[in-house]
């Protein structure tokens, strides 16, 4: 069944149990009020609903308990601006014209705010964009420019820039529940979108979590000391291993090492420069401690390394903490005014990460700790609590599933599908078994390019440039330490994941 006729299907099978919801949005006093609240770089692995091993994340998980979760989330191209993109338009980067982060996004192209607008819905979208264009389809927006600053930032408007003091998870949500409070049209439904710089890259901590993490040894991954044989040659050729290139005083916030650096020596940690006296008292602190322990220390070879991995995750972690506690207050938020009930609450970050699995920090490559996002949502009266959902989703179809939610028509162009009838629960005939992946941007961290294809037990990837191929069994090596590709005992299974790679690049319209 092609997508378009699915989509078709689905939506008649559902009218019945969507009937209410459906005569609400028409009649515009019952239509949900959708909060989807996004972070940068946030791995399933740190997610304590997704079993994390080194942190816990209670308000995260809380929408989890009393919504559900997706185990088999993925992005469609693991890196910022182009899964925003996706998300926005719920197409493919080929489609929606977004590859890389040396792009663009063409703001005149439909998305789905755009759709909540013209629907009566008041839209806003407050922090990360990262698209270098100007959000549209938003009756209010304030945005980071760029990556923007973990320490007093600055965001802007329409009308120019704002400058703020604090921190700025603490910010953006300030911001985003003074939008409810005082300045949206309670009149009207609500599509809110929360985006945290949090946890991305330089993972400063704010001021509450300064010293979170002191007094534990965070346990390493399996894979920390991964020599990348018995995979594809370009692998090995990665720029993001922990050990070789996070530089001690961008990354490991220990200053005036004087040692070499990937980008030379002392590449400077620019949140410092930017805090205030009293942030500055508190942020030394908390580190200057820790620094004379390491200097004075001076561990080499692997205890460097993993001395490396403990000061990155706890940083990283710190940076989550904040993100879950300011989920609190959103959720908070809604109970105090009685906004929960009729509220669609989710979870997301634009892929994941890696946090020292296969020696590795950033994204990029199509190894599950990047290629799954974290996704959760809370619905009450739609979705059962504790439902767990395991087919394979991606990010293409947020857009689809926050338009089926509020009752408003899906476009054809759209290429995902609504997890709706996934949320409630319902079995959906016809369900995709495979995704398609697309990674473009040759730049940063020495990442090939490449595509692959990943079903429930398989994983195909093809680095085009190089003609490398990858063929991973995910039920035998989880971890993804050993390609099959070439092994005669997986003939068949080769033979049908490239087919499959086929099929999705003619069903997507993928021209290169």
């Amino acid at each position: 069944m092609s997508s378009m006729n699915r989509r078709g299907f689905m939506q008649s099978a559902l009218a019945a149990s969507l009937a209410p919801l459906l005569m609400g949005a028409q009649s515009g006093t019952k239509r949900p009020n959708i909060l989807f609240i996004f972070t940068d770089d946030h791995a399933q692995q740190s997610i304590s609903a997704y079993g994390s091993k080194i942190n816990v994340t209670p308000n995260i998980d809380r929408i989890a308990q009393e919504g559900v979760l997706f185990k088999n989330n993925t992005c469609c191209n693991s890196i910022c601006g182009p899964s925003r993109a996706a998300i926005l338009t719920g197409k493919h980067s080929h489609v929606n014209g977004f590859r890389s982060n040396l792009d663009t996004f063409d703001g005149n192209q439909e998305t789905f705010p755009k759709l909540f607008q013209q629907a009566g819905y008041e839209t806003a979208m407050i922090g990360k964009w990262h698209l270098k264009s100007d959000p549209q389809g938003f009756d209010h927006w304030e945005v980071f420019p760029g990556q923007g600053h973990y320490y007093n930032p600055v965001l802007y408007d329409a009308e120019g820039e704002n400058k703020y003091e604090g921190y700025a998870t603490d910010i953006v949500t300030n911001l985003s529940l003074r939008w409810l409070e005082e300045q949206r049209d309670d009149e009207k439904p609500f599509m809110l979108m929360c985006q945290h710089k949090a946890p991305h890259r330089t993972w400063s901590p704010g001021p509450d979590h300064l010293t979170l993490y002191d007094d534990v040894e965070i346990p390493e991954p399996d894979t920390l000391f991964d020599d990348y044989e018995n995979r594809a040659a370009v692998l090995k050729e990665n720029e993001m291993m922990i050990g070789e290139h996070l530089m001690y005083a961008y990354d490991l916030k220990v200053q005036g090492t004087g040692r070499e650096d990937a980008l030379g020596r002392d590449f400077p940690f620019r949140e410092y420069k930017r805090m205030t006296p009293e942030q500055r008292k508190a942020w030394d602190a908390a580190y200057d401690p820790k620094n004379e322990q390491f200097l004075a220390e001076n561990p080499q070879g692997d205890d460097l390394v993993r001395w490396k991995y403990q000061r990155y995750i706890k940083d990283y972690l710190r940076c989550i903490a904040s993100v879950d506690d300011n989920v609190g207050r959103m959720l908070d938020y809604l109970d105090e005014q009685g906004l929960a009930e009729n509220t669609l609450v989710i979870y997301s970050s634009d892929q994941g990460f890696y946090l020292g699995e296969h020696g590795m920090y950033d994204k990029r490559w199509m190894y599950e700790e990047s290629l799954r996002m974290p996704l959760v949502a809370r619905w009450p009266g739609r979705i059962k609590a504790g439902t767990v959902v395991e087919e394979l989703t991606q990010n293409i179809d947020f857009a689809p599933t926050f338009l089926d939610a509020a009752g408003v028509d899906t476009p054809v162009a759209m290429q995902g599908e609504s997890l709706v009838p996934l949320m409630a629960g319902e079995a959906v005939a016809d369900w995709r078994d495979a995704i398609y992946y697309h990674y473009y941007e040759k730049g940063e961290h020495n990442v090939a390019r490449h595509e692959g294809v990943r079903t429930a037990w398989y994983k195909l990837i093809h680095y085009y440039d190089v003609e490398q191929w990858e063929l991973f069994d995910l039920e035998k090596d989880p971890q993804e330490m050993k390609s099959v590709y070439g092994d005669a005992g997986y003939g068949e299974v080769l033979a049908m994941m490239e087919q499959k790679l086929v099929s999705l690049k003619k069903q997507y319209e993928v021209k290169s």
